[in-house]
């Protein structure tokens, strides 16, 4: 059992197929007569709409049909709500949006869908929603919460003033001024966390069945979350029980959140379907991706940390404004609240008080993206953290060690009602610091500057929020003793496939390679709450947990009734039901094919052998650690090169260390990405998008990535799960992004650079050095 058990580095059994070609995704799909969509987007950002001609698309060679707005109204189709609101959860009311699936009236964004051609081919569909004619009357626009909030912005809903939808705040007010009165030093900043885009491997896309003999509707779409796409269509936009719609997510190549909702596209393919009797696809170009997607970030914080003489915090006071885009789509109220929530971070904090705006812009909506909130909140704090150690004069490593909760103080309820369980903080960044050789800095410094460059360096504390919601996992066994595991969760590049299995092998000691996954089906699955906000190993491991228990109780019932003893005499260990005092056994495998007699079995066993387990998420985990990145910046043209990364990260129980460390590696290039490169931009005036493309998104390439990150797991066991473990798949895009901003600024202090806003771009880079030596500036922009 120790081969394929916990703690094992199992090799990911899915991948073989992944890399040999032979994975199933959705535009892989081939059905009979099927047609294909192409949608038409607004290209204005905000405007009333005076006309959409579609006559010459409606007679264009193979076009099947031709829908828009008007269409969608005079059919019934319903738009998409968000998930849920502040007040929802007994929080302030706010302005609740409907998506429409097209628009008919008004677009606020560009992007917006408008209408779709189905046509016999692809080529002929987007031929002929060229030829559709959109007159529209532009508007004034808004890119930035910034923007929208000013007095006599544009208004993005003309009944929702100010651009404001709701306002969430956490903490004690009184006592936080109180706290920064009392302060010797007092740090500012402004803090901006750029719009970015997940630009997940694999575009969005679904193919929309509807059956004429029945009218029966099945949906292959790309997403983390069948069941909650299956639930929002049915409610919301077809009115039908969910018993008549299917879900199907096959291989999703990525998601990181964006895919976790159902958009627009999810329905046009199946009411499409539904007009022309002929299963519908539409899969996004990348261009399409990039415009049409959720987006994530884009929030703008004034954030101060009150001080004592001595470097510890006695407040912090943040207010914030988040940018939901044009309508409040899907999850979108996780991260504006997740990112108060943990605004404390993994610091003793007595007084807080944060706020956040969700802010209406004409841009496309942002969602949850892989961390939903949590970077956003690090990122803050992080950096004023290194402000506060500057402007006093202290260590950044020693400011921290004064601050950090102790993990005696376990567990320990912060200033915005968030209990940490356990926790070791200040032994994950002193390894962190170990491990990167922290005194051997000033060494490498002087290379560095020897070859005419300058070196920085910062450390970073993080915590986690992970596993929300409830969710349910089922094992069914086969006449052979095989068993199934029908998940919940949805695995799209996490490794579900053979994590799971491992689990079930320890608890149950049936052989690994027997064991069978599904997942992603909603006729197959009974339900599920998907994969996202690092939920599925304490979620679906409990879940599985709990299903295994039932079934080791199960057949111990099973077990005593064919070795005729007594129940209570029947052991289990190592996948071996045995008799006490007697030298009788039983595989479980053997016991789980009695179950399946013709006749012979015990009062109260049923025929087959099935058992669900469930899982709250009341009490989520906390996955926490440290970052160490070192820098080297060329002050002639602002060229970044991580010289070296190291990470210490406590994921609670490991279940696959290969697993985990290949989720914290993947996280930490993402949060790289954002604090170097990437960025969704709009034109202020216009709203237009400028970023549409990959020649214009600054997507990170492997030349800029560390060459090696130094990872190490560390496991302290979580208290509030009986399986201990704690999330990983979002830790690396935490604590990154404000690590390799602080080294930078480190870099850059005796240059006279002190702060630098995300992405550190060479050009931004290169201004700022420019700007803080005015003269040489000068000369510069005069040559």
């Amino acid at each position: 059992m120790s081969a394929f058990g916990i703690g094992q580095a199992v090799r990911r059994g899915e991948d073989r197929r992944f890399v040999t070609g032979r994975g199933s995704y959705v535009d892989d799909l081939r059905v009979p007569q099927l047609a294909y969509a192409a949608v038409v987007y607004s290209s204005h950002a905000h405007g009333l709409i005076r006309s959409v001609n579609v006559e010459a698309a409606r007679h264009a060679d193979g076009v099947l049909d031709v829908l828009t707005g008007m269409d969608a109204l005079a059919d019934g189709i319903g738009g998409l709500p968000p998930y849920f609101m502040p007040a929802d959860m007994g929080g302030p009311p706010g302005y609740r949006t409907i998506r429409p699936i097209l628009v008919s009236e008004r677009v606020r964004c560009v992007g917006d869908r408008i209408a779709v051609v189905v046509a016999e081919t692809l080529r002929a569909a987007r031929d002929a929603a060229g030829l559709i004619e959109v007159e529209i009357d532009a508007l004034p626009a808004v890119t930035t919460p910034d923007g929208a909030a000013r007095r006599g912005a544009p208004l993005v809903w003309d009944e929702c003033a100010s651009n404001s939808c709701f306002t969430l705040a956490f903490g004690n007010a009184a006592s936080t001024d109180a706290a920064f009165s009392d302060a010797a030093h007092v740090v500012s900043l402004t803090i901006r966390n750029n719009r970015i885009s997940a630009n997940s491997i694999e575009p969005r896309a679904a193919v929309g069945i509807v059956d004429p003999a029945d009218g029966r509707m099945t949906l292959h779409t790309s997403s983390q979350n069948p069941h909650g796409v299956r639930k929002m269509l049915a409610d919301a936009v077809f009115g039908i029980p969910e018993a008549d719609l299917r879900v199907i997510s096959p291989d999703v190549g990525g998601g990181f959140g964006m895919k976790a909702d159902a958009y627009p596209e999810d329905a046009i393919v199946l009411w499409a379907s539904r007009r022309v009797g002929r299963p519908v696809k539409w899969v996004a170009t990348r261009s399409e991706a990039l415009m049409g997607d959720n987006h994530g970030r884009d929030q703008v914080a004034e954030a101060s940390l009150a001080l004592d003489a001595e470097g510890r915090a006695l407040g912090l006071r943040v207010e914030a404004r988040h940018a939901l885009g044009a309508y409040v789509a899907s999850a979108t109220v996780a991260p504006i609240t997740y990112s108060m929530r943990m605004f404390p971070g993994v610091y003793d904090i007595p007084a807080v008080h944060v706020s956040n705006t969700a802010t209406f812009t004409n841009c496309s909506p942002t969602g949850p993206y892989r961390g939903a909130g949590r970077p956003e909140a690090c990122f803050t704090l992080e950096r004023l953290m290194d402000e506060a150690a500057d402007r006093i004069g202290m260590d950044r490593v020693e400011i921290r060690r004064r601050n950090l909760i102790a993990s005696a103080a376990m567990p320990y309820t912060t200033a915005t009602g968030v209990t940490y369980d356990s926790g070791d903080f200040v032994g994950m960044m002193d390894r962190c610091l170990e491990l990167s050789d922290w005194e051997g800095f000033e060494g490498r410094r002087a290379t560095t500057e020897a070859a005419g460059l300058v070196r920085g360096r910062a450390v970073t504390c993080y915590v986690e929020s992970a596993g929300v919601f409830n969710d349910r996992m089922e094992l069914r066994f086969d006449p052979q003793g095989n068993v199934t595991i029908l998940a919940g969760t949805h695995s799209h590049g996490q490794g579900h496939a053979t994590v799971f299995p491992q689990l079930v092998h320890e608890w149950l000691g049936v052989p690994y390679e027997t064991i069978r996954y599904i997942q992603g089906d909603t006729d197959k699955v009974a339900f599920g709450r998907g994969t996202y906000a690092a939920r599925s190993s304490m979620l679906g491991g409990t879940a599985l947990h709990a299903a295994a228990q039932e079934a080791i109780a199960r057949g111990r019932r099973m077990a005593a009734h064919l070795l005729d003893v007594d129940e209570g005499t029947i052991g289990f260990a190592d996948g071996v039901f045995s008799a006490t005092g007697t030298n009788r056994s039983l595989s479980f495998a053997d016991v789980a094919k009695a179950f399946f007699r013709p006749v012979g079995l015990p009062g109260g066993q049923s025929v087959g052998f099935t058992v669900t387990g469930s899982a709250g998420g009341e009490a989520p985990n906390f996955p926490n650690g440290a970052h160490i990145c070192e820098v080297e910046v060329d002050p002639e043209t602002g060229q970044i090169h991580i010289d070296r990364y190291t990470v210490v990260d406590d994921v609670g129980r490991v279940l696959n260390p290969m697993i985990c460390e290949g989720q914290i590696v993947g996280g930490i290039a993402q949060g790289l990405g954002q604090a170097l490169l990437e960025q969704v931009a709009y034109d202020p005036e216009s709203g237009q998008l400028i970023s549409g493309s990959f020649s214009d998104y600054g997507m990170p390439r492997a030349e800029m990535m560390p060459k090696h990150i130094v990872s190490e797991l560390a496991e302290v066991p979580c208290l509030t799960n009986p399986v201990g473990v704690k999330g990983v798949g979002e830790s690396g895009t935490i604590g990154s992004p404000p690590t390799l901003v602080n080294a930078v600024i480190d870099a850059l202090r005796p240059l006279g650079v002190n702060d630098l806003a995300m992405p550190l771009t060479p050009a931004r880079v290169w201004s700022a050095i420019a700007a803080a030596n005015t003269p040489s500036f000068q000369n510069q922009e005069a040559a």
